[in-house]
């Protein structure tokens, strides 16, 4: 790889700076990468870390008594069920912590899933041809700059907050 221009190099130290205060592991990397392979890695970064927040926190159990209330008071709901069964399970006496590790396990894999959907975009349906999906990187006005965001999968693990990278935990 050529050596950054002094332009360059003060570019990739200023989203260097937001990438640590975004909390990224190795933030360089990420800017490195942006500004000399025009790779939107702020975009990735971001969709994967948004991502992230809708898997459960390894430390939180108070959803579950959330699910069972929620299935009580409404019992017909979509996915009521998932109350209904968490109290049969937590009646059998299996640990909350056990409860979470399955579903943040299920939630990571559906994560890991539709980001190598959106990656590999190219299916052949013969009744339309090649169909599929690409992911855009916008500036703050809404328009299109032009580069996909691309690769999310092949970085989704290192993103898990517990830095782990879903290995199991120390009890």
């Amino acid at each position: 790889m050529r050596e950054p221009s002094i332009r360059e190099k003060e570019q990739i130290a200023e989203l260097t700076k937001l990438f640590q205060k975004l909390g990224a592991e190795d933030p360089e990397s990420w800017a490195r990468s942006e500004i000399m392979e025009n790779i939107p890695q702020l975009a990735r970064f971001l969709f994967l870390r948004s991502a992230w927040e809708n898997v459960v926190p390894e430390d939180d159990t108070k959803w579950i008594d959330e699910e069972i209330e929620n299935s009580k008071r409404r019992p017909n709901n979509p996915c009521a069920g998932t109350g209904k069964a968490l109290q049969k399970i937590l009646g059998l006496g299996v640990n909350r912590e056990d409860i979470v590790d399955i579903v943040r396990g299920m939630q990571y894999q559906t994560l890991f899933g539709l980001c190598y959907l959106i990656d590999t975009m190219n299916e052949d349906i013969p009744e339309i041809g090649e169909f599929g999906w690409v992911l855009h990187e916008i500036d703050n006005n809404g328009k299109l700059t032009g580069r996909v965001v691309q690769g999310m999968y092949e970085s989704a693990l290192s993103m898990d907050p517990t830095g782990r990278e879903m290995r199991p935990r120390k009890r």
